[in-house]
């Protein structure tokens, strides 16, 4: 078996990691001489540059990152076998999960979980966007990505969106619309895209990366188009349009798992109207090399299983 020389291979995961010499040096208790000896052997070994060196400036090179992405994943899995022989196993998991997820659904479960597997310490690191999926960025996901082939996948939930307003707006709806006791959640579909319109719509520009685009997709769903004169407001974030809703500020697309767990979701009327499927399907997404990892079955069984009883994930019954 020929192995590059292994004593480097914790020095450049930690230089990579903390983007400096001096910084991995206090780290792992050595000097910055004998850091850059270890990464210079490295480099010498594979015949490869792993940093770009500019002045005070250090990046890895696409070799570098690469090489980061395997190196990394194999002294995890060397760590946690050996945790696991020397009986210290502990499940520490970092989940890399969307912020609006997290806050409006994840997180008011946590206690949940904590008093149901107290051995499994969970760190949440928050993505706005998807995440590269790679060992150096998190153990496990919720992303709508699904192009990795190292990793396995468990669906969670196909998002939708329907509109949604404060208690007191929907009161000044119907009044303004004069339709008070024609108007009821829970009925038919009886409000009109016509009198929807006629009020401030709160766009998330994040949805679909364009301004408009998820009222225009909600609008197309019932074979309309988005009026000219409907007067919309942006917002960055889905957090952002349905809290402006909750003060009465308009009318929000909003999904499932934004309103599932809060105790505000009280708040809000989800209006008698259709909804629109964004085409996004959240998944539970593991390194696959990784399927023997206590904890990570472990997660993965209480995220789906919680999917199910909240309603999220709808399973066919047999």
């Amino acid at each position: 078996m020929k192995l590059p020389p292994l004593k480097s291979l914790p020095v450049f995961e930690a230089v990579a990691r903390l983007n400096s010499f001096s910084l991995a040096a206090e780290e792992l208790a050595v000097s910055q001489s004998a850091v850059s000896h270890q990464i210079k052997q490295l480099e010498t070994y594979l015949g490869e540059q792993l940093f770009w060196r500019s002045g005070r400036t250090l990046s890895l090179t696409d070799e570098g990152r690469e090489y980061l992405d395997a190196v990394s994943s194999a002294l995890l899995q060397i760590e946690r076998a050996s945790e696991q022989l020397l009986g210290h196993e502990e499940a520490r998991l970092r989940l890399s999960v969307f912020s609006s997820f997290a806050v409006r659904w994840l997180v008011p479960r946590l206690p949940y979980l904590q008093r149901l597997h107290p051995q499994l310490d969970l760190a949440l690191e928050m993505s706005s966007a998807n995440p590269v999926l790679a060992d150096r960025v998190a153990d496990c996901f919720i992303t709508i990505r699904t192009d990795a082939p190292a990793f396995s996948y468990d669906k969670l939930y196909e998002e939708r969106l329907f509109p949604v307003c404060s208690q007191d707006y929907w009161k000044r709806m119907r009044r303004e619309l004069g339709r008070n006791d024609q108007l009821v959640v829970g009925d038919e579909p009886t409000l009109s895209l016509e009198e929807l319109a006629q009020f401030p719509l709160l766009s998330t520009h994040s949805i679909f990366d364009r301004a408009n685009a998820d009222w225009q997709a909600w609008f197309e769903e019932a074979g309309e188009r988005l009026p000219a004169g409907a007067r919309v407001q942006h917002f960055s974030h889905m957090l952002l349009a349905l809290e402006a809703a909750r003060f009465h500020q308009g009318v929000a697309l909003t999904n499932d798992y934004m309103l599932s767990t809060r105790r505000d979701s009280k708040d809000f009327v989800r209006l008698p109207t259709h909804s629109v499927m964004t085409g996004d399907t959240f998944y539970f997404a593991w390194k696959t090399s990784r399927r023997r990892e206590r904890g990570i079955q472990t997660l993965r069984h209480w995220l789906v299983d919680e999917a199910v009883r909240s309603r999220l994930l709808v399973v066919p019954s047999e």
